[in-house]
Parts: structure tokens; sequence; C-alpha cells
């Protein structure tokens, strides 16, 4: 398939959005439980979730980008009932909503913020389920539909988020940042070890059809040595991602190592120093990381009808 930078930067973005959501909302719950020793100041909540906020409406706006009319818009959600599509549409906004909901909550003191983060939950988890689905679903792209997809969603998503905690808490609650920090760690190892089983399950994928039964002719040697017409087309356009194996291989190294291995060794750092700014560079070097795996997550998938344009020319 051919990556699409606005679907890149929305699955992203809103994927550190409600990892941060969590990570906040997980902490705030952990103190009135007595789990967590102190509660952070009202303020770092505030702005937590305003950057959490911050950061699905910028996922909201990079979606209007895929769009070939955005003025239609409001026209995605109208089949809620049976698309996955749909009902990310929906959801979206009232998370979004809902993280506003709750740092007015701690900006203004209101008693209901667990309630509210409560609710917030509620959509968070099912815009995860939403999104992952949206992949999941198609059944004749082997690649996405495995439980995986659905799980490396929200894993990679908790494990950015609750960097960008740890980033936010050196500067505003210095008392949350080795949880936080420890946190990070340990949901960037399995985020690893699950991004890696759906490499490793891609990897002994064998598709289901051949050419001969795409085309309809059971010859055991064709070859196709044209395009078949003038230019280029809808499908040879959006399926092809025109990448070489070169460059397959480059960007999947990239992104295990950006994802994972670095921000590690920067969380580790920041925990045995106290350099502010490591937590800070961790996020941005897992951002960037999250950036090509979710190209090389797209390009990845195989589209059947690939069987059939096997060469353009």
């Amino acid at each position: 398939m051919r990556p699409a930078f606005s679907v890149i930067f929305l699955t992203t973005l809103i994927g550190a959005g409600q990892g941060l959501f969590l990570a906040l909302y997980a902490i705030e719950i952990g103190a009135r439980l007595g789990i967590v020793e102190s509660m952070p100041v009202p303020r770092f909540f505030a702005i937590g979730a305003l950057t959490a906020a911050a950061l699905s409406g910028l996922g909201l706006v990079a979606s209007f980008f895929h769009l070939g009319h955005p003025e239609r818009a409001w026209r995605a959600a109208a089949k809620w009932r049976t698309s996955w599509l749909s009902r990310e549409v929906i959801v979206l906004p009232v998370f979004i909503g809902g993280v506003l909901a709750y740092a007015a909550a701690h900006g203004f003191g209101w008693m209901a913020s667990p309630s509210i983060g409560f609710l917030t939950l509620i959509a968070c988890i099912a815009l995860f389920v939403c999104t992952g689905m949206i992949y999941a679903c198609l059944k004749f792209l082997q690649e996405w539909a495995s439980p995986l997809t659905l799980v490396n969603f929200f894993l990679l998503g908790a494990a950015s988020g609750t960097t960008l905690a740890a980033a936010l808490a050196a500067w505003l609650a210095p008392v949350a940042t080795g949880l936080y920090a420890r946190s990070a760690i340990a949901l960037t190892l399995v985020a690893l070890a699950g991004r890696v089983a759906s490499l490793a399950r891609n990897a002994r994928l064998r598709p289901r059809s051949s050419l001969q039964t795409a085309i309809g002719i059971k010859h055991p040697r064709i070859v196709q040595k044209a395009q078949g017409f003038m230019g280029g087309s809808f499908n040879t356009r959006e399926f092809f991602h025109g990448a070489s194996k070169e460059k397959l291989r480059a960007i999947k190294w990239g992104f295990l190592l950006l994802t994972f291995p670095v921000p590690l060794l920067l969380l580790l750092a920041g925990l045995g120093s106290g350099v502010r700014a490591a937590y800070g560079l961790a996020f941005c070097m897992q951002y960037a990381g999250l950036l090509a795996e979710r190209w090389y997550f797209f390009a990845q998938a195989n589209h059947p009808q690939n069987l059939y344009y096997q060469a353009i020319s």
C-alpha cells in the first residue's frame, strides 16, 4: 500500500495523546487509592491534558488532508453502524472533548475530575479499538488482519504517551518523573515484543491467491510485460508504495532503533543523571521512530490487486 502521511500523522498523534491521557489518569487514580505515594500538582494534570488534547486535535486536522473533498467530511460519520472509520470519526471528537473537560476539572479544582476521567477513559479505549479495527478488519490484507494490529496500536500509543508524561513531569511534577520513566521503559519493552511478533508473523505470510487465479489463466508461466494502458490509474497509484527492498529494509531497522532502544537508553540516562532534557529527547526520538514505523506498517501491506499489476511500464 502507498503510505499517506496524513494518516501517518493522524494515527501517531492521537496515539500519543491517548497514551498521555492514560498516564495522567492512571497516576491520579493510583494516588487517590493510595497506590502512588503523592499526587502531582493540579497544574501538571491541566497542562498534560491540554497537551493530549492538542496532539489529538492536530491528528484530526491532519486527517482532513486525506480527504478529496474536506467540505464533505461530515459524511464520514454516516455509516457508523458498519464502518470502523465512521466510528473513529465520532469517537475522536468525543475523546478530545473529554480530555478538555478533564483539563478544566483540574485547572478549576472541580471535584468531578475522577468521574470525567473515567468517561474519557471509555472514549480513549473505544478510540484505540476503532483506529486499530479500521485495518485489522480488512481480511484481504493479511499483514493487517491480525489481533496484533490492535494490540500494537495500543501499546505504541501508551508507550509514547507515557514517555511524554515523563518529559512533562520532569519540568512540572518531579515527584512523578521516576514512576513515569520506569513505566515508559516497561511499556516500550512490551511494545517492542508486540511489534517484533507482528514482523515475524508477516514474514511467514504467503499470498492466498496467485497470478493465475488473479487473471483466470492456469498456465504455469505468466509474466506481465507492460501495464496495459497508456497512463497510471488509481490502482497503480494507491496500492504501490514504489520503494525498493533496500529502502524498506532501512526504514524497518530505522524504526526499530528509534522507537525502542534509543528512547530506552535516554530514559535510563534521565533516571541515572537527573537531566530533564533526556526525557524530552526520548519522546522526540520515539515519535520520529513511530512515524517511520507507521510508514512501514502501511507499506508492508500487500494488496491482492498487486498480483495483477506486477509491472508498471
